[in-house]
């Protein structure tokens, strides 16, 4: 053994054999606490033997057939590694065809001619005594013989269809198939009723091998090699149990006790199979080691009541299977020690602002001490969620600020004893590169310079560093490192890179980079124009209660004055992550004095502004928590409204975090009946904007009044709002409802008000229902159809528009509040007196003869009373639209139709008629019907009547149209080169002498006479086949296009005169509408 060691040297240099030292070590170390032991050490010496003599017979082998060459190496310790090589010291080659298998044996799925040599050599490598064996080569000769008959997969290894295979948890899985076949089989691999682990699964040996590294017992299962050609596939199924040696899930640990403590020693270990546990103690099995009466074994845990000093031991758990085992040493150390702090006293720590500082206690002592940190020499106990505690007695600042620097003391105390350390905490500003190198674009043979300007913490000493693309700078005078520049004077191309700016302290280290550009030509780029670059170093100073002054240092303006600072802040207690707009200041002022509320931890960054747009914010300022104070506000919009008729519902609108001023924020909510309470209830609640008052009376006004309060005390006394428990529908109706009948379509209503007591609750107005009962006139009820108008707020009368005339209503009044109406009033019925009635729904003239016309209508639509009679008047209408004298006729009501005879033949009678009832006289209806010439023309009109809506007869119209348009043209020609139209000729060939028909596309187009005649121009006439004057006809005749008077033609034939006429003249009594002329006037005639 090795002096004041534990190794023991084994020699055998000086001859000595290893055979002599093989067996089982143990090493064990003993005090008078106790005694420990190792685990078992194996020593084996290793061996290398020689391959025993064969005779090897030559392998001649049919061309396509399978062929296996066994190695079979001498069983070394440890194994050796197998491989083939020839006479030359070359590796054979291998391929899906040829390959070694994990037993050393070379397989050839099919033998090709190529294969013929006599120097396979398996070759057996020990590595532990560095030897190498040779196996005798081995002859192989390939013959051939025509065709090369294919066959379908077999398995050289393993052989038939299943195997099983075990394996340790943790180790690698192998699993193998080598197929024999031609073509060369393809070997696949599956795991049945699952997926083989993604990323621990590899193939090798052209996948012959399948490898399952770090195995588990969710990896047993079967794993299913498949090896396929053409000709067909087979496969073998290898059953994988995954056994473990045993394993930790936990191991014993060292106990450190004080007199009469317990404690307990755990081991728990798995495998498979489940590992026995046993107990040694001091190196001994427990169950004959001394007795201990504090100690009691169950199982895997040893339990501890009441230990005493003498307990103090060394207990090994040995966890066993058949794969293995586990030793673990645990030492039970019963101590009584006062505390007792390991860390040096007043030793300082240094940190950089808003980094962790990390405060040492380390301690001993048992019982364990308890540790408490204090702040200051008389400072009060460090809690709460800005430090954490750890086990070990470190205390940890996640974010130091500059208040976190001072004295720290460490207090260590249990029942022997009590022992503080104080340490120092120093809290350094961070070094910052305020100006840092830019990127730079240098004609060759120039000079260049990068600046890296910097702040730090006054009492840290910084050292600047250069690099060039992350190397030391060239060892060149061009390159002057300055105190916060670097020149590189006479440039070159190989000065093209990146250089770094690195600024170390004893406490941080910060970096800056720029690219350097070498260019032939001095670039002429134009001045661009942007944002501005953020600000930067915003510092907090004159921290107040309510005020801070804050101050920044602009960015690059970007050839854009910077024309305003906008100022931010952020609540982190509150609404972190969230930016307020705090003020704005114009661009030339870099320090601001900003306002602030309690109980706000705020965080400010400065925008830049300039013409072109707004910066990037800058980095957030550092923060700073005001202190708490009462609310300055209370809550706004308070409202107490009733959602039933029992209570009174109060609302308000909650403060916003930032205006709580302080923790515990909640609400004093106080109500009184008012006019009846002298006292105030009240209750404070938090978390909620809403509180219900219960078994309030029935819309009664409430005095209602919300205060904020926090942990500090209470906001100013609130205002006093008027608020009204539930409202309920009302109890009485409108009484003495009266109706006043203006006329027969308007009416008044009166009521009474209701009682506003009787409301209970807010009065919005009254509802008048009304409906029509049925119509005087005709006696008869229709289906009842409500109406209802709404007065709104106190209003005792309304107005009933839009009644018809002569008819039996009833109505009813309702008060209404928010809740709903209350009950109707009783039913209240009018009449409606006459009006004028509508116009009869229709009127047809029908039968025309050569001096009558019968007249048909249908009773007014709306009689709005008792009719009494018609009036029809009417008046004949010249062909110039000129109208003759007026007749009027009266007509008793219960008549429906008339004939009017002693009329003008072929004479055109415009109709007026209306209803009339002892009021007076309604809206007419007007037609208009021509009387007819003749039954000859009759018999023209009526067969004109048949054909001039057919298709075809349009289209014979629109061809004659043509033609005559066509023989316009040509007149036309022939007029200006002297011709004369020949208008007698045409007279002669009719006839007729004085009446000469001009035909046009619907039919008679007019008529012309001689200019001694002077006749007036009259209408002819065309009426539908029912008879019946449509109001909607168009008049197409060619006095409706015409001024003039007479109309002639001259003695060449042309047409000089003009056609004139006159606006039709409304008869002077009555008020007619203008309808379009009948249809028939289409067909009119010159007389």
């Amino acid at each position: 053994m090795k002096p004041n060691s534990g190794t023991l040297v084994i020699n055998i240099m000086n001859g000595g054999k290893a055979e002599a030292y093989e067996g089982v070590y143990q090493c064990t170390a003993r005090n008078e606490r106790g005694a420990a032991i190792s685990n078992n050490i194996v020593i084996r010496p290793s061996r290398s033997p020689l391959w025993t003599k064969e005779k090897l017979e030559p392998n001649q082998v049919r061309e396509g057939d399978s062929l296996v060459l066994h190695c079979r190496p001498p069983v070394g310790l440890p194994p050796p590694i197998i491989f083939w090589m020839d006479n030359a010291f070359q590796r054979l080659p291998q391929s899906e065809r040829v390959s070694q298998g994990l037993n050393g044996d070379l397989y050839f799925s099919n033998v090709q001619p190529e294969d013929t040599r006599e120097d396979y050599i398996c070759y057996a490598r020990f590595n532990h005594t560095q030897t190498i064996q040779q196996k005798q080569p081995i002859s192989v000769k390939v013959f051939s013989t025509k065709p090369v008959t294919e066959r379908p997969p077999i398995l050289l290894t393993p052989t038939g269809t299943t195997s099983n295979k075990v394996e340790l948890r943790g180790n690698v899985l192998l699993l193998e198939c080598i197929a024999a076949g031609l073509p060369t089989p393809v070997i696949r691999w599956i795991k049945e009723g699952g997926e083989l682990p993604a990323n621990r699964t590899l193939f090798e040996n052209f996948k012959k091998t399948l490898k399952i590294i770090d195995v588990s017992e969710a990896d047993s299962g079967n794993y299913k090699c498949i090896a396929r050609n053409i000709l067909g596939s087979t496969h073998h199924v290898i059953s994988v149990t995954v056994k473990a040696a045993p394993y930790w899930i936990t191991a014993p640990r060292n106990l450190v006790l004080s007199p009469g403590e317990d404690g307990t020693l755990i081991c728990r270990a798995n495998g498979n199979p489940k590992p026995s546990i046993s107990w040694l103690a001091n190196g001994v099995p427990i169950a004959i080691a001394p007795e201990d009466p504090s100690r009691k074994v169950d199982g895997d845990t040893i339990i501890f009541s009441a230990v005493q000093e003498r307990s103090s031991a060394v207990y090994q758990c040995n966890a066993s299977n058949e794969y293995g085992y586990l030793l673990a040493n645990a030492f039970v150390n019963v101590l009584a020690e006062p505390p007792r702090i390991l860390t040096p006293a007043n030793k300082l720590y240094q940190v950089i602002l808003d980094s962790p500082a990390l405060i040492d206690c380390a301690y001993f002592g048992s019982p364990k001490p308890e540790i408490e940190w204090f702040k200051g020499v008389k400072g009060s106990i460090l809690r709460g969620n800005e430090y954490v505690f750890h086990d070990n007695g470190t205390l940890e600042i996640p974010v130091a600020q500059k208040d976190s620097t001072g004295t720290y003391t460490c207090v260590a105390r249990n029942e022997l004893g009590k022992i503080q350390n104080e340490v120092q905490l120093e809290v350094k500003d961070p070094t910052m590169i305020i100006k840092q190198p830019e990127y730079k674009v240098i004609q060759r043979y120039g000079h260049v310079s990068f600046e890296c300007i910097i702040k730090h913490d006054s009492t840290l000493i910084p050292t600047v560093i250069w690099l060039k693309d992350n190397d030391e700078l060239p060892d060149d005078e061009r390159f002057l490192v300055g105190k916060d520049n670097l020149t590189i004077m006479n440039v070159t191309d190989k000065d093209d890179g990146t250089y770094t700016c690195i600024v170390n302290t004893t406490l941080d280290s910060v970096s800056a980079s720029a690219v350097l550009t070498v260019v032939a030509a001095p670039p002429t780029p134009a001045i661009i124009y942007a944002r501005p670059n953020p600000p930067f170093d915003l510092e907090l100073t004159g921290q107040l209660e309510r005020s801070i002054e804050l101050s920044w240092i602009p960015g690059d303006e970007n050839n854009s004055p910077i024309t305003s600072f906008v100022i931010e802040y952020e609540d982190g207690l509150h609404e972190p992550g969230v930016w307020h707009y705090q003020t704005e200041v114009p661009g030339s002022q870099t320090t601001v004095q900003l306002k602030l509320s309690p109980y706000v931890n705020y965080s400010f960054r400065v925008i830049a502004v300039n013409e072109i747009g707004r910066s990037q914010p800058s980095e957030p300022s550092e923060q700073y928590l005001t202190k708490s104070a009462n609310p300055d506000e209370n809550p706004s919009n308070v409202q107490g409204i009733g959602s039933e008729p029992d209570n009174l519902v109060i609302t308000w609108e909650s403060l916003k975090g930032f205006q709580s001023n302080g923790p515990g924020l909640q609400y004093k909510v106080s109500w009184r009946q008012k006019d009846v309470d002298d006292e105030w209830t009240s209750v404070v609640v938090a978390n909620v904007s809403k509180y219900i008052v219960s078994g309030t009376p029935t819309f009664v006004p409430y005095e209602i009044k919300v205060q904020a309060l926090n942990d500090l005390g209470y906001a100013p006394e609130p205002s006093e709002v008027i608020g009204h428990s539930g409202e309920d529908l009302p109890m009485v109706a409108p009484g003495n409802v009266q109706v006043h009948v203006i006329n027969s379509t308007l009416a008044k209503v009166h009521w009474d008000p209701v009682p506003l007591k009787s409301v209970r609750g807010h009065l919005q107005g009254y509802k008048v229902y009304y409906w029509k009962v049925q119509s005087l006139s005709r006696r008869s009820k229709r289906h009842i159809e409500k109406k209802i108008l709404t007065f709104r707020g106190n209003k005792t009368f309304g107005m009933l528009p839009g009644l018809e005339p002569y008819s039996s209503y009833k109505l009813n009044v309702r008060v209404v509040n928010g809740k709903g109406e209350g009950p109707a009033s009783p039913d209240k019925v009018f009449k409606t007196p006459e009006g004028v009635p509508s116009s009869p729904s229709f009127l047809k003239i029908t039968n025309p003869t050569l001096d009558s016309l019968t007249l048909e209508w249908g009773s007014p639509t709306h009689p709005n009373g008792v009719l009494i009679s018609y009036i029809l008047k009417f008046q004949p209408i010249n062909n110039t639209h000129e109208l003759g004298p007026l007749v009027e006729i009266r007509i008793p009501a219960n008549e429906s139709s008339l004939i009017l005879k002693n009329l003008n033949y072929s004479t055109r009678y415009k109709f007026y008629f209306n209803a009339q009832t002892s009021v007076g006289s309604g809206s007419q209806i007007t037609e208009e019907a021509v009387t007819i010439m003749d039954e000859g023309k009759m018999a023209m009109a009526s067969r004109q009547v048949d054909i001039a809506t057919q298709g075809w007869f349009i289209g014979l119209m629109c061809a004659v149209a043509l033609l005559i348009l066509i023989l316009l043209i040509v007149c036309f020609i022939r007029r200006n080169k002297g011709g004369k139209y020949p208008v007698k000729e045409k007279e002669d060939a009719h006839a007729d002498p004085e009446i000469q028909p001009m035909k046009e596309d619907d039919g008679t187009f007019g008529e012309y006479s001689d200019a001694e005649d002077h006749k007036p121009l009259k209408k002819g006439s065309r009426t539908p086949s029912d008879r019946t004057v449509k109001k909607e006809d168009s008049d197409d005749s060619l006095v409706d296009y015409g001024e003039g008077v007479n109309g002639q033609f001259n003695e060449d034939g042309s047409f000089i005169g003009q056609y004139s006429g006159k606006k039709e003249k409304e008869p002077a009594e009555g008020n007619e509408s203008s309808e379009a002329p009948s249809p028939v006037n289409a067909m009119n005639s010159f007389v």
